[in-house]
């Protein structure tokens, strides 16, 4: 008998679960699985707050529905009933102290037309011609490596970067446009140009994929999120789950892995996948030859703030589900979801549920993180108040901090991990990384993730 150890209970952890399990029992191996969780409770950064009316989630909102192998896990976990589908409206960009929509017809803030371009309130003239230039410039020298922000501004100008599609790019990949790859962000871009000779005419050719994905694309669940995590670790009942365990340190020896723990007796396994954030895995394997690839990989921090007040969230502009802010604004936050307006199984009494983002690139951030949740919460409706007009004393409230666990794909991620899963081959033979840091941010990258990899390991039992 083989024994598979999963060090980490998040979302990546669970889909490995999950797909083992399933796996095992398809082809009738002789493994054993074990999921090891340091948390009293599994999900991660995943986990649902039901609050007097309201349902708040300290990590990620929603998953996007179309990604590979979401709604097949879904319909593993029989969730299908208690699926719900956000609300489409309006995003708003919030600049020069006023809300601004985002033109339609845009993907992340990048016109898919002409007529969309010129319909833009947050460019000027000078802007609008600049970015026009698109159509004529050939790519001579911008590959799926290069920066995501020089490739754009190159083709569509500064300002229109600047001012429409940077504020949204970076509010969903947590970085300097300029530091991003095209591989880690949008990487269709750069073979629209190629293929159309100009980013906008092929993001025009391909609009009806984009248009049918933008309705209902993203899904929670009725009572929040932590229903797909509580549903994961019902059907592991192949498997053993250990919760609370503070695993110190993975030790190779002659029979395969040795895993300690601080409050637990050692165990023993065949393969072990890590799924911890990578500095936390690069502790527990305490291999000098592997810190320059891990010392490579970076993180960023976040604060997220939730306020539910006893005003109807009809006060809110019309049609519309929340903001970005751009720079040099008079809000400290980076962004403002609307979620009881955009998720309206979150609020019972369709009362107003905000969700305020405060990430570590912002200048804010540096005063805020020492703060106590009252003075944090003061720091949101100030912004509420600039932003959206609104006053009231919040009778919910839900403060997280994410110190130093947001993934940054910066332009030397993708060499990084390739040098990473190579010495790892050599030095560990069957010790595998996954999750988001480093093979993708979102729910559904880690469930296809946490699936091959555990096609992967299926695939070297059965040869053995």
């Amino acid at each position: 008998m083989k024994k598979v150890v999963v060090i980490g209970g998040g979302i990546t952890g669970l889909s490995t679960m999950h797909y083992l399990q399933k796996l095992k029992l398809e082809k009738a191996l002789d493994i054993e699985l074990v999921l090891v969780e340091s948390n009293d409770y599994l999900g991660g950064k995943i986990y649902s707050v039901q609050n007097a009316d309201f349902i708040m989630e300290t990590g990620a909102d929603s998953i996007v529905a179309r990604n590979e192998g979401v709604m097949p896990l879904v319909e593993d976990l029989q969730l299908q009933d208690e699926l719900v589908y956000n609300g489409t409206g309006i995003s708003y960009i919030y600049t020069n102290n006023e809300l601004h929509a985002i033109p339609a017809d845009t993907v992340f803030g990048i016109p898919t037309s002409e007529e969309s371009l010129e319909s833009s309130t947050l460019v000027s003239d000078e802007g609008k011609m600049e970015a026009l230039k698109d159509f004529e410039l050939k790519n001579e020298s911008f590959t799926k490596e290069s920066s995501i922000g020089s490739f754009l501004e190159h083709f569509l100008g500064k300002e229109l970067v600047e001012k429409q599609i940077a504020p949204v790019l970076s509010g969903v990949y947590s970085g300097d446009l300029n530091k991003l790859t095209m591989a880690s962000t949008l990487p269709y871009l750069i073979d629209y140009k190629n293929e159309y000779g100009s980013i906008i005419k092929g993001l025009e050719e391909n609009k009806e994929q984009f248009q049918a994905a933008a309705n209902k694309k993203f899904i929670s669940f009725q009572n929040g999120l932590s229903g797909l995590i509580n549903r994961l670790e019902e059907e592991l009942s192949d498997s053993t789950i250990l919760k609370s365990m503070d695993t110190t340190k993975v030790t190779k020896n002659d029979r395969g892995y040795e895993i300690s723990f601080s409050n637990h007796e050692t165990i023993t396994a065949d393969y072990v996948v890590l799924t911890t954030p990578h500095n936390v895995a690069q502790a527990l394997l305490q291999q000098d030859e592997l810190d320059a690839d891990f010392n490579k990989l970076k993180n960023s921090s976040l604060i997220s703030i939730y306020l539910g007040f006893d005003i109807p969230d009809d006060q809110l502009p019309a049609d519309g589900t929340g903001f970005i802010v751009s720079e040099n604004s008079d809000v400290k936050c980076n962004a403002c979801t609307w979620t009881s307006r955009k998720w309206q199984h979150t609020s019972e009494q369709s009362n107003l549920l905000v969700r305020m983002f405060y990430k570590s690139s912002n200048p804010a951030y540096e005063d805020m993180k020492d703060m106590s949740e009252e003075e944090l919460v003061q720091v949101a409706l100030q912004d509420i108040e600039k932003s959206l007009k609104l006053t009231g004393k919040p009778r919910v409230v839900e403060v997280t901090r994410w110190n130093d666990l947001m993934p940054n794909y910066h332009l030397g991620h993708g060499p990084a991990i390739k040098s990473l899963n190579e010495n790892i081959a050599a030095m560990l033979p069957n010790v595998v990384l996954a999750g988001c840091s480093y093979y993708g941010v979102g729910i559904a990258a880690c469930i296809k993730n946490g699936k091959e990899t555990a096609e992967r390991i299926v695939h070297e039992v059965a040869k053995i």
